[in-house]
């Protein structure tokens, strides 16, 4: 009998999915929903395209034709707004009800907003859809000055966004340093300086009380909680995402932050997987639940998630993420979970050189490379191994080591 696979979601997540499942079962009935307007796209490339470095061609990976040619039914514009596991059905917003023998629920986040004052005036923009860089690009060419709130991954794109348009602006960080929970001042500093060459000036111990507004709605203002104003006709907020989990609240889904699944992306229900954004999974490398968003890490989950919706248990996901940073002379590259562990070594080689690794139970769970990348394959093979070398950071420390150089009691 053939199989109905719904996915929710068409972000690398849902379409590599979708992709495997058409690999691994040529007759089966494939949907696809997705609440935008246009097909998979590149979430890595559309900063490129806000700072006027791309057009729009090389950021859509997919057209409407690539899921036709795989007998893929694509349904853009649709929002799912109810879930029936026990039924096996889905509801759209326009009332038409899908059944399904397996779900994937792959729809990711919404960025969280600000609770402030005017935090939704004119000129206030999230970053996550393809749709919003077009609006900030159009906006932050006729701007003048700008203010970005976010002192995360996301909220360095905003500010080189400003840079790379020539717009001076004030990156504003509640603590003392960009990423301080993966970074040291150390090496934030590095980062800190590479956006004052560029006319983005840091400010920590920052915030935003409220946004000012002129007659006609437009922000021209931000007042952090200090009583300080720094002028802005363009802010950039990046605080963090909300996890798209309300719709499983009435269902037997369990969830926390997100969707909990297995290291299979299998949920509590036999039925129904998640993948992505989305996803709190059993990291075998990490060995406790964890979410990830790294663009390679969902588009590996999809695909994972597929396999075991035909074949429960043939493949687990155990996955190494990277996120690298083009916005600078310097490389920047995080891997793994750079923010957990419960033991760290630092080291800086030079003004735009530093390294950090986090441990774990005396193995790499993660860490930051700036300046030079050429360690990552050493460090991410022994976190794949597993292998305990917290008690040798001298050498992993050294500005070049080879593997042979550690001890061969450490591993185990």
């Amino acid at each position: 009998m053939t199989q109905s696979y719904v996915i929710i979601g068409d972000g690398v997540a849902g379409s590599s999915a979708a992709e495997t499942l058409r690999e691994e079962e040529s007759d089966a009935d494939i949907t696809v929903l997705t609440d935008e307007g246009e097909a998979l796209y590149n979430r890595i490339l559309i900063k490129e395209f806000a700072k006027g470095k791309l057009p729009e061609a090389p950021i859509s990976i997919h057209d409407e034709s690539w899921y036709d040619d795989r007998d893929i039914d694509l349904r853009l514009n649709t929002l799912v707004v109810d879930i029936d596991v026990e039924g096996h059905t889905i509801e759209t917003h326009e009332g038409e009800v899908l059944s399904w023998d397996k779900l994937l629920v792959a729809m990711g986040g919404t960025p969280t907003q600000l609770p402030v004052e005017n935090s939704d005036a004119e000129g206030v923009h999230h970053f996550w859809t393809f749709q919003d860089a077009r609006a900030i690009k159009s906006h932050i060419e006729q701007a003048d000055n700008s203010v970005v709130v976010g002192a995360g991954l996301l909220g360095i794109d905003l500010a080189a966004i400003t840079a790379a348009q020539d717009v001076d602006g004030k990156y504003l960080m509640r603590g003392d340093c960009w990423w301080r929970y993966a970074l040291s001042e150390d090496g934030a500093e590095i980062i800190h300086e590479a956006l004052r060459e560029r006319g983005v000036d840091p400010v920590f111990q920052s915030g935003v009380d409220h946004f000012e507004v002129d007659d006609d709605g437009h922000v021209t203002t931000a007042v952090d909680p200090n009583g300080d104003e720094y002028d802005a006709d363009f802010v950039g907020i990046a605080i963090g995402l909300n996890f798209n989990t309300e719709i499983m609240q009435d269902t037997p889904i369990e969830c926390d932050d997100g969707i909990i699944v297995d290291e299979y992306m299998q949920t509590n229900h036999d039925d129904v997987f998640a993948a992505g954004d989305i996803t709190e999974f059993n990291d075998l490398l990490l060995g406790e639940r964890a979410q990830n968003g790294a663009w390679g890490s969902a588009k590996e989950q999809g695909s994972i998630a597929a396999q075991n919706m035909v074949d429960y248990g043939s493949e687990p996901f155990e996955w190494v993420s990277s996120y690298s940073i083009t916005h600078f002379d310097f490389p920047f590259l995080s891997f793994g979970h750079p923010t957990l562990g419960d033991d760290e070594a630092e080291a800086k080689y030079s003004d735009t050189e530093w390294r950090r690794l986090a441990f774990k139970d005396g193995r790499i769970v993660g860490g930051v490379l700036i300046g030079d990348l050429s360690p990552q394959s050493k460090y991410k093979k022994l976190m794949r191994e597993g292998r305990v070398v917290a008690d040798q950071k001298d050498v992993l420390m050294q500005e070049t080591f080879e593997l042979d150089e550690l001890s061969l009691e450490a591993a185990e």
